[in-house]
């Protein structure tokens, strides 16, 4: 792995004489009352400003004042004009810009792109205080109020919009943020390492343009700066993972004006792209036919970047959309990542590989900044719902090595964990209970993107430094990897031994095929940190769609089940395993959805709430959904065609499949069951679905007729309804409370990188 500057290595800045704010300010009277004439960074967020490590407006705020910085926060702003922009003033260094924790438009509307009426970052929960695509937005507005400033932009949206991307909202393929945004730099992934350093630089005095190798950031080029630094070659991505024909055959008897043709109407790869010169003016792009697949792996990685094909090219093509994609994931490792270079027009967007993870003693420093740990003065009273939601929760660490396709956390921070030290956690619990408002004994959660992947890594640096696996668990757990739940038992026990704390919850994902390579920790969390029930996230039932997820089969949920109840009954606790599935994911066929409607039915569970799959840009299954084919495997013009659930009809069938209880969904499931040639899935029996009647009141129906039996009584007795979201179990779980955060996970997201929000994290 490449070595990285220490976090706070770094010589303080001249403003650190000005010492630490009791928060961050979000007006010029505050800034009065600091001693302050400027801030040296504004960093704007569509979140409201809660000074709380989970919030990445707070860590990326406190990280830049304990390295000397002046930093200020434009929090949710105006965005109709750029007066709201103009409180703190000009930053004397640059604005950072994110729409927040989340996605703005995973946040403002749902999989059916139906608009959300509430915001959980926002004062009481109300909706419309960000606007669509709020990264594009704020940059804007900024622009307006301060052309000559600098614009960094990062966070969930940024990170994951930095090259050509599908966009479910519109329909189509959009360009690099990068362009629309008109911003100077784009910080994508965990950003502390590069929001610390091009402060720095800044603050000595270096142009923003020169600020071009500092890793985890992306940057345009534009004419002469388009030519290749010396001693750098480019690689065409068709020669790292060739997707087959990229062109029509040319006749070779034809005329030289038809050849020019065919070539400037096909749909072309990169390596019909016009070459690159490098600044001995030699061509140094690489041909397919020039360049053999073993030279490209030979040449030097750290001056070498991959050309992929051209937001033009992906715009017409989507086989060449699924190639970039699996060409993106493939250079996600910051051990062995090269540089990539995608054509906009007349620009390259130029993507410098991901950061180096922190270390531990980076992580500690990073969580032990002089947090609040409550929202700024300036809501009163008003309550934040993502706030009550994580206060009494401590991040343990970061990453996750799952690489589910739906999912954003590995394609933003990385597979390599990122660990706190145990002491650190401790430090952090203690002042939880010494310092929150409202603290009741209750740890909600020790956890992050995942519940148990701490301090989990491969077994040798050298093999992790060069693995290109996007899975580490997929599709089974990789023999390099230690899967030791040591340490993380001891944290636990640690945790609940602490004076004052009456019990500590579990509520990030489980991964449980994970899990259950260390009984004893089943057994730990089972008997000690389970509040009745416990959420996993299976996802689907059936192969097809797990294998587009790249999600462990339903052997694993039963082995984790079987020592989830055996250690309940031993400590004499009746508890329970609420179970996650997505719907009318990539893969997913009618068929798929109805056998798990039928073990939903069998097991007694009945779905509260269901989801959807939304199709978040950069992720592999949105690839899938896309182009319909499976960017997991070689894309090739006949690699096989991955069956996509699109039509809104069939997306709600899906979702009634998991909700076949309800009546309402009964009349599109009888429907269905028709068609399906299963008509004897209909009718009143255990073993059929739904009934052939339909209750007074629902689904549009006509009164129930004389002796059809009580209504509601499908599946068994009446279940027990979880707080949240999930499915219900047939009986009620006892032992313990039901509190169960839905978001923000703990250690969330960071505004100019960080931890992604831009669906439900997985376990």
């Amino acid at each position: 792995m490449p070595e990285a500057p220490g976090l706070f290595s770094y010589r303080k800045f001249w403003a650190a004489r000005f010492g630490v704010a009791p928060f961050l300010p979000m007006s010029r009277e505050e800034m009065d009352l600091l001693g302050w004439d400027v801030c040296d960074i504004i960093l704007v967020t569509g979140d409201a400003y809660i000074d709380h490590p989970s919030f990445g407006m707070a860590l990326v705020g406190r990280l830049l004042e304990a390295q000397g910085f002046r930093v200020g926060i434009l929090a949710q702003p105006d965005w109709r004009d750029a007066t709201a922009f103009t409180a703190l003033g000009a930053p004397a260094l640059f604005f950072g810009i994110t729409a927040g924790n989340m996605d703005s438009m995973v946040n403002r509307y749902t999989s059916e792109r139906r608009m959300r009426s509430d915001d959980a970052y926002t004062p009481e929960g109300a909706g419309g205080k960000r606007p669509d695509r709020s990264v594009i937005v704020y940059a804007q507005r900024t622009r307006e109020a301060y052309p000559a400033s600098t614009v960094v932009i990062g966070g969930i949206e940024a990170s994951l919009r930095r090259i050509a991307h599908f966009d479910y909202w519109s329909e189509k393929i959009r360009r690099s943020v990068l362009l629309d945004s008109k911003a100077d730099l784009l910080v994508y992934g965990n950003g502390e390492r590069q929001v610390v350093e091009i402060a720095h630089r800044l603050a000595k005095g270096e142009p923003v343009a020169a600020l071009n190798n500092i890793r985890g950031t992306a940057f345009l080029r534009r004419g002469e700066a388009m030519r290749l630094p010396a001693g750098w070659a480019e690689i065409d991505s068709t020669t790292v993972d060739e997707p087959g024909p990229l062109a029509p055959q040319i006749d070779p008897y034809a005329m030289e004006d038809e050849r020019q043709r065919v070539l400037a109407t096909a749909q072309v790869g990169p390596s019909e792209l016009p070459p690159t010169l490098n600044d001995d003016g030699v061509v140094a792009t690489f041909s397919v036919a020039t360049l053999k697949r073993g030279r490209a792996q030979r040449l030097d990685r750290d001056h070498a970047v991959i050309r992929l094909p051209s937001f033009e090219a992906v715009n017409a093509d989507p086989v060449l959309y699924a190639h970039a994609s699996r060409v993106l994931h493939a250079e996600a490792n910051p051990g062995n990542a090269r540089a990539l270079v995608q054509r906009h027009g007349d620009a390259d967007v130029w993507l410098n590989p991901p950061p180096i993870p922190l270390s531990t003693k980076e992580m500690d420093g990073v969580y032990e900044l002089p947090y609040q740990r409550v929202p700024h003065p300036f809501y009163g009273a008003s309550k934040i719902p993502a706030y009550k939601m994580i206060r009494f929760s401590v991040t343990i660490q970061r990453g996750c090595f799952g690489g589910c396709t739906f999912c954003s956390i590995t394609e933003h921070e990385g597979r390599i964990i990122q660990n706190r030290s145990e002491q650190s956690v401790l430090k952090e619990i203690g002042r939880i209970r010494d310092t929150v408002p409202g603290f009741t004994g209750v740890i909600s959660d020790l956890g992050g993107p995942t519940a148990n992947m701490y301090r989990i890594a491969c077994k040798s640096r050298e093999i992790e430094s060069a693995c290109r696996k996007p899975s580490c668990v997929y599709p089974g757990v990789c023999p390099n990897l230690n899967t030791d739940h040591g340490p993380l038992i001891q944290l636990y026990r640690k945790a609940r031994e602490l004076p004052g704390i009456k019990k500590v919850l579990i509520a990030s994902g489980v991964r449980y095929d994970l899990a259950i390579e260390s009984p004893e920790y089943v057994k730990e969390l089972t008997q000690h940190h389970v509040g009745g029930y416990l959420k996993i996230a299976p996802e689907a039932f059936s192969e097809g769609p797990l294998s587009k997820m790249m999600k462990p089969g339903m052997g694993s949920y039963y082995k984790f089940k079987e020592l989830f109840d055996k250690y309940s009954q031993e400590v004499g606790k009746e508890q329970y395993l609420i179970p996650y599935f997505i719907a009318a994911h990539p893969g997913t066929t009618d068929e798929d959805m109805l056998e798990l409607a039928l073990w939903l039915k069998q097991h007694g569970f009945r779905a509260d709430q269901v989801q959807a799959f939304l199709p978040s840009p950069m992720a592999s299954a949105t690839a899938m959904w896309h182009s319909g084919k499976d960017p997991l495997h070689k894309v090739t013009r006949t690699s096989p065609t991955v069956y996509v659930p699109k039509g809104l009809k069939q997306r709600r069938l899906h979702k009634s499949f998991l909700r076949y209880h309800d009546a309402n969904n009964w009349p599109e499931i009888r429907e269905a069951l028709r068609r399906m040639g299963r008509s004897d899935l209909i009718g009143a029996g255990k073993h059929q679905l739904v009934p052939a009647w339909q209750p007074a009141g629902t689904g549009g129906a006509p009164p129930k007729p004389e002796g059809a039996g009580p209504v509601g009584t499908v599946g068994g007795p009446r279940p027990f309804r979880t707080q949240h979201t999930g499915v219900e179990s047939g009986r009620k779980p006892v032992g313990g409370t039901t509190r169960a955060p839905q978001m923000p996970r703990p250690g969330g997201p960071r505004p100019v990188g960080g931890r992604p929000t831009g669906g439900r994290p997985r376990g």
